[in-house]
């Protein structure tokens, strides 16, 4: 196959592939950019492979960082654009299960794309745009085939974390898993016990927010992954209930762990240790725990402008969404309302400051100011005061 016209990002990197081909050495596009290319998906990061080791691609270029190089790796600098160049090479050991314990360089394209995780991302295209494909990944793009290169088996012993980029795949793209590829995965399931949690994290997210998020998630619990998962080992049965909702996608990282406190029946600090169990971030547990927050209060009818005010206004959009995909009944109209009427978004918009309260009352700072400050907050949001200075001081004096 030959691509008729190279993407625009490649026509841009085409000069280091002629300045590394000029020098004697081989160099390709390779991996997830070409397989979006054919895809008419866009172009995320730009990927070149060469038999030039990384001395060589040093001594071609002018501006190089050394990203990677004992794996092989070299940023060059060209043009107020940085590509990455990795040298071909074969891999052996992974005693961890995921890193190889030896690196060894090749000059061999058929050597280097052996050690790719699936078909569908060991593909290589030349500068005249030929596409190089070993493995048959091309059929398999064609058929929405998501298949290990070689055994499977072996992909999965090498880097256990394949097992989860092969559901995110799914999800991302609304592909199949190859059988055989699939038993493998619910025969090395355990595995996964032995990777970081951060990296699960990042790759379970990722297959959360794909356009095909529920056939990722249920081949996810039918191949036994999540119960090598934290938190997930008990909870395979509450965790099916997802795959019953509203066909609606996932807004967020934020969205997607409300949607599993839920069915998981999690709230407050067992929804907070639960996140800290995933390395979830400290911004993306505030959020959770605030749109939780919110989430329960319009299931239970408790509609309070004050507390949607302190569980935040722009987690609104986002609890509308939950309340579709649980089917929770709320009146969007009147909620939008309601919050559209609020005088102020956040308590740096109020009229009065700390300070002014201190002068107006003729009071020595401490705690007591930030709880005027509060009273006066709630008071301009419920609209028992207008957010004017001499309202404020007026509401102040009476309280």
């Amino acid at each position: 196959m030959r691509l008729e016209q190279l993407p625009k990002d490649f026509q841009k990197a085409l000069p280091i592939l002629k300045n590394i081909e000029e020098a004697g050495f081989e160099a390709y596009f390779v991996g997830g950019s070409v397989r979006d290319h054919i895809l008419g998906l866009p172009i995320h990061d730009v990927d070149i492979a060469t038999s030039a080791y990384p001395e060589e691609i040093k001594s071609i270029f002018k501006k190089t960082i050394d990203t990677g190089i004992k794996h092989g790796t070299v940023t060059v600098l060209m043009d107020d654009e940085s590509y990455e160049i990795t040298t071909f090479r074969t891999e052996s050991g992974y005693q961890d299960y995921r890193r190889p314990d030896k690196v060894t360089f090749v000059r061999s394209l058929t050597d280097d794309l052996k050690r790719r995780d699936f078909t569908i991302n060991a593909l290589a295209v030349d500068h005249d745009g030929n596409v190089v494909d070993k493995f048959d990944g091309l059929t398999d793009l064609k058929n929405h085939l998501i298949k290990a290169v070689g055994v499977a088996e072996e992909r999965f012993h090498e880097d256990a974390l394949r097992m989860m980029r092969a559901v995110r795949f799914q999800s991302q793209l609304d592909f199949s898993i190859e059988s055989k590829t699939e038993q493998a995965i619910a025969d090395n399931a355990p595995l996964l016990e032995k990777i970081a949690v951060e990296r699960v994290h990042e790759e379970f997210v990722k297959m959360m927010l794909g356009q095909a998020w529920k056939k990722g998630f249920k081949a996810f619990l039918r191949l036994d992954l999540a119960a090598h998962c934290p938190g997930f080992h008990d909870a395979i049965n509450n965790l099916t209930k997802l795959l019953k909702t509203d066909d609606v996608q996932m807004l967020d990282e934020t969205m997607v762990w409300v949607s599993i406190g839920h069915v998981l029946n999690l709230s407050g600090d067992d929804l907070n240790h639960f996140l800290r169990l995933w390395k979830v971030s400290n911004q993306v547990r505030e959020e959770c725990l605030a749109t939780e927050n919110t989430l329960y209060d319009f299931q239970s009818g408790n509609f309070d402008i004050w507390n949607i005010y302190q569980n935040g206004i722009q987690n609104i959009p986002r609890v509308e969404e939950l309340c579709q995909l649980f089917k929770i009944q709320i009146d969007k109209d009147k909620i939008n309302k309601a919050v559209s009427e609020i005088p102020i978004k956040n308590s740096h918009a109020l009229k009065i400051t700390g300070k002014d309260v201190i002068d107006i009352l003729q009071i020595k700072p401490g705690p007591k100011i930030g709880e005027y400050m509060n009273s006066l907050e709630k008071a301009v949001v419920t609209q028992a005061v207008t957010n004017s200075y001499k309202d404020l001081q007026r509401y102040l004096l009476i309280l």
